[in-house]
């Protein structure tokens, strides 16, 4: 399933003028816990990479915040940094693609620039209470059938209701502008001349119509959000202005949320193809093409990405803590000291001893959707050890993936195939446990971190470096091929013991 051969192409403008391969593109890749640009060569090859992390801010239980000046500043600092290393190197910049944590949501002053609040991040469960509440009056299923969403802290709209009324800042609406992270990094690159988002990142909103591709306005009657405060709507590649500070004017092509980017990344643009990104996260997207497919088994559904007016839906899995359970192990309770230790670990270990760990410390997602859920561990005993934890934390994300795969295939699909990326994708162990549990084959591409690669192709698009998705689809290569090698009742013995764990850790009975 595996190509040898690495899958070249000499793009071609649509002038018919061979693009030259000296030409990159800056990718910003800002996500939950650091900023990141990289500087791509127009065939997916990394050049340069410059990263600076910042401060996660926990004010309360379930509460989890960025301050919006740290995430303009590594942002601005990793994209200068990428722009010196091109200019060093005599390459030409053709444009600029953004990639960002999704659901995250600020509110700043068109005016001043400055934010109201700090940054709520996705993980954020503040605003439980408030969808509760709004469950009493409306049904979830009408929210679901506009947005592919649930009612869910999740999601940005009351996100935004929270800092409107946190703020006392209603009264001026007219002078605010709401946005995802990729609104405001675009409103600061040019310098206030544009507030746009593209239609993932709207999708992802609980705002947006995905069927009819627009601001939905009896959503923001429910959310009480004001219409006037939304950015414009684009396709993934399009015009997103021009930032000016750097030392020349470089356009913006192309934006996309993080997991649809990286589904971008990793060439996922037919029916039935899907990916598995372990950020801080883990995030299972399958594309669904033109249908818009309604999850019966609590996924939701999305844009997948929309090119040239075309909207590509997909089903998408969403989990809270992957990479984010092994910073924990590392900054919260100090038992690994960095995160790559932790594959030499489990391997070194028969099994867990017994061991589960629940990482629901924002609460779980899908396919439970317990907000006040809380992480635990089960089955420990006097002979458990530090590994045994590490070596649980690794095979929780295996056991939240199978939970979405189930989920899937309770929907009616079932992949013979899963295409990996991300940080925790470089573990061999985790990614040979996955195999083995979900019972399928899984395949990691040569370019991990395929979140900036997909910015970088949209933009690439976006500036007619490539011609079609298909030049795009020809770059994808895989590095190595996980195969199953367990026998059905270990399988069927570990999942046990985790649904148990799940089941232990819910906050309320599931149906």
């Amino acid at each position: 399933m595996c190509e040898n051969a690495h899958l070249k192409f000499d793009p071609i403008h649509p002038s018919g003028i061979k693009s030259n391969m000296d030409t990159v593109i800056l990718s910003i890749d800002q996500g939950t816990t650091s900023s990141r640009t990289l500087v791509f060569s127009q065939n997916g090859d990394v050049l340069f990479t410059a990263q600076e992390e910042f401060a996660q801010i926990y004010p309360q239980d379930g509460w989890v915040e960025h301050n919006p000046e740290d995430i303009w500043e590594t942002t601005l600092s990793t994209l200068k940094q990428a722009y010196a290393f091109a200019k060093q190197n005599s390459h030409k910049i053709a444009a600029i693609g953004i990639t960002n944590q999704r659901e995250t949501t600020l509110v700043w002053d068109r005016n001043t620039g400055a934010c109201l609040y700090n940054a709520i991040v996705w993980q954020d469960r503040r605003t439980a209470q408030i969808c509760r509440d709004l469950s009493t009056k409306m049904d979830e299923a009408q929210i679901n059938a506009k947005t592919g969403l649930l009612l869910d802290p999740y999601f940005s709209a009351t996100k935004c209701a929270w800092i409107l009324d946190h703020t006392d800042m209603r009264a001026r609406a007219e002078d605010l502008a709401f946005g995802t992270v990729d609104s405001f990094l675009i409103w600061r690159l040019t310098r206030g001349a544009v507030h746009a988002t593209d239609a993932t990142n709207a999708s992802r909103t609980n705002l947006f119509n995905i069927h009819t591709q627009d601001w939905d306005n009896a959503l923001l009657d429910v959310f009480n959000v004001p219409a006037q405060i939304l950015p414009e709507v684009k396709d993934c590649a399009d015009d997103y202005g021009i930032c000016e500070l750097l030392g020349e004017p470089i356009p913006i092509r192309g934006v996309a949320g993080d997991q649809q980017a990286a589904a971008i990344g990793q060439a996922c643009f037919e029916k039935g193809d899907i990916k598995s990104t372990y950020g801080t996260g883990c995030f299972v997207i399958l594309n669904t093409g033109d249908d818009c497919v309604t999850s019966n088994n609590r996924l939701l559904s999305t844009v997948g990405f929309r090119i040239n007016g075309k909207t590509s839906y997909a089903l998408e899995g969403s989990i809270f803590m992957a990479g984010a359970s092994m910073q924990w192990l590392r900054d919260g309770i100090k038992i690994i000291d960095q995160a790559e230790d932790s594959e030499a670990i489990c391997a070194s270990l028969a099994d867990t001893n017994g061991v589960y760990l629940v990482p629901a410390f924002t609460g779980l997602g899908a396919p439970h959707w317990d907000p006040d859920a809380r992480g635990a561990i089960y089955g420990m005993t006097r002979d458990t050890g530090r590994k045994h934890i590490i070596r649980a934390a690794v095979e929780s994300v295996v056991y939240q993936t199978y939970d979405l795969l189930k989920a899937m295939a309770d929907d009616g699909v079932t992949p013979t195939a899963l295409r990996v990326d991300g940080g925790m994708s470089n573990n061999n162990w985790m990614l040979g446990y996955l195999s083995d549990v979900l019972d399928i084959t899984v395949l990691r591409p040569t370019i991990v971190e395929t979140t900036a690669l997909g910015a970088a192709y949209l933009a690439g698009l976006g500036a007619g470096l490539y011609s079609s998705l298909s030049d795009v689809a020809d770059n994808w290569q895989c590095a190595r091929e996980f195969t199953p090698n367990m026998d059905e009742a270990a399988r069927e013995t570990a999942l046990a013991g985790w649904q148990i764990a799940v089941k232990r850790t819910l906050s309320h009975e599931e149906a």
